[in-house]
C-alpha cells in the first residue's frame, strides 16, 4: 500500500492548477436492490468543462436554471440572507439546508460553464482529470463495479471515472436542474449505460449513510473543502474570508479538517490515509481563479475578464435580456473567487484535504 500510495503522490507533484472539492451530503433514498451494500464511494467537486466555450447567449439562456426567470431576483435575495455577510446564521442555514443549495445551484450554474476555460501546458480540465483518476486508482475501482458519487453537480467526475475505470457509477443530487443538466451530457458522452443519477429526498449526516451502503471491507474517498489548524475563529478576517466562501459556493458551513476526520472515526469507518495534499503542491491551488494572473486561455477569470463579464452582466440585466438579479449573483461568486484565493494564500482554507478510509469488515468489529 504504500509503495502504490508513494507512486500515486508523485503524480500529483505534476503541474496542478486544479480548484478542487468541498464535500457536499448524501441523502437517505431506497437504493435499488442490485445497489445496496455493494458500493465503494467518493465525493469529487464537479467542475465540469463541457460547456467552457459557452457565449453570452448560453449564459442568458441558463441564468436562474429552473426558476422563473420574473423570480430570480426574489431567490437571489432568499439565498443571501441565510448567509453570515447579509446578516443570517448557520442554524438556519443547515435547517434550510435543501433550500438554500438548490437556489444556489440554480443561480450560478450557468456562470461556471460560462466562466472556466483552459490553460496552457497542462490544461484546467486535465489537472481535474488527473485528480479523479487518483481518485479512482485509490479506490481499486475495477471494470463492472458499482460506485456512489456523493453530491455529484452535472456529472463531470462522475463521468470521467467511470470511463477511466470502467465501473458503473451512480450520482446523488438533490438539485433537479442540475439532474436534467447530468443526463443530457451523459447522452451527448454515451455513457448512459454507466453513469446514472438520482434525487433523494431528505438529507441526513452523510458519513454515516455512506458507512451504512457500504459493503465490509469497501472504501470511500473524498476531497473535502476544509479550514485549517491556521484558521483563527476570533480573527475578523478570517471569519470575513470563511462567509465569503460559503456564501459563493453554497455552504452551510466549512469545518475543520479534524472534525472531518473524527466524525469519519465516529461513523465506524477505518482510516487508511488523510491528508492536506495541497501543502506539497509546486504551484498554488487557487492560481486559476487569482485575477492578477493573465491568460489568454482562461480570460474570463482575469480582472479584465470580470470587467468585461460585469458590465456585460450589467447592460444585458438592464435591456431584461438577463432577469433581475443576475448582477448580484456574478458579485457573490467573484467575492467568493476572491475570499478562496485569499483564503489559500493566508493558508486558512483548502479544498483539497483528502481521505481514504473503509468500512471494516465483520471480524474487525468485533476484535
Amino acid at each position: 500500500m504504500h509503495g502504490f500510495q508513494f507512486r500515486i503522490e508523485n503524480v500529483l507533484k505534476k503541474k496542478i492548477t486544479h480548484y478542487s472539492n468541498r464535500f457536499k451530503a448524501l441523502w437517505q433514498f431506497d437504493f435499488p436492490s442490485q445497489w445496496k451494500e455493494t458500493l465503494h464511494a467518493f465525493s469529487l467537486t464537479d467542475i465540469s468543462l463541457v460547456m467552457s466555450k459557452s457565449g453570452a447567449l448560453d449564459l442568458a439562456s441558463g441564468v436562474g436554471g429552473k426558476i422563473e426567470k420574473n423570480e430570480v431576483f426574489s431567490a437571489v435575495q432568499t439565498y443571501e440572507k441565510y448567509h453570515v455577510c447579509h446578516g443570517g446564521d448557520e442554524e438556519d442555514r443547515k435547517a434550510n439546508y435543501t433550500d438554500m443549495v438548490n437556489k444556489y445551484y440554480d443561480l450560478v450554474r450557468s456562470f461556471y460553464e460560462y466562466g472556466w476555460g483552459e490553460w496552457k501546458g497542462e490544461s484546467l480540465h486535465e489537472s481535474i482529470k488527473r485528480h479523479e483518476h487518483f481518485l479512482a486508482l485509490q479506490l481499486g475501482l475495477k471494470q463492472g463495479e458499482k460506485v456512489l458519487d456523493v453530491g455529484c453537480g452535472i456529472g463531470g467526475p462522475l463521468r470521467e471515472i467511470a470511463r477511466f475505470s470502467g465501473a458503473s457509477v451512480i450520482g446523488l443530487n438533490n438539485n433537479e436542474y442540475q439532474i436534467t443538466r447530468g443526463k443530457e451530457l451523459n447522452h451527448i458522452g454515451r455513457v448512459d449505460d454507466t453513469c446514472s443519477f438520482i434525487k433523494p429526498p431528505d438529507v441526513l449526516d452523510c458519513y454515516t449513510e455512506i458507512y451504512q451502503v457500504l459493503k465490509p471491507g469497501r472504501y470511500f474517498a473524498a476531497y473535502e473543502w476544509r479550514i485549517t489548524d491556521s484558521f483563527d475563529p476570533t480573527n475578523q478576517e478570517h471569519q470575513r474570508i470563511k462567509g465569503e466562501v460559503e456564501l459563493g459556493n453554497g455552504l452551510p458551513d466549512i469545518r475543520s479538517m479534524g472534525q472531518c476526520l473524527e466524525a469519519l472515526k465516529q461513523a465506524g469507518f477505518k482510516v487508511i490515509w488523510e491528508k492536506d495534499v495541497a501543502v506539497d503542491l509546486p504551484l498554488p491551488w487557487y492560481l486559476p481563479l487569482d485575477k492578477n494572473q493573465l491568460s489568454l486561455s482562461n480570460f474570463r477569470v482575469t480582472a479584465y475578464g470580470r470587467f468585461i463579464t460585469r458590465n456585460m452582466v450589467k447592460l444585458l440585466e438592464f435591456l431584461g435580456l438577463f432577469p433581475e438579479g443576475s448582477q448580484r449573483v456574478q458579485s457573490f461568486l467573484e467575492k467568493a473567487a476572491d475570499a478562496l484565493v485569499e483564503g489559500g494564500r493566508k493558508g486558512i482554507f483548502t479544498p483539497m484535504y483528502f481521505f481514504l478510509v473503509r468500512k471494516p469488515l465483520e471480524w474487525e468489529t468485533c476484535s
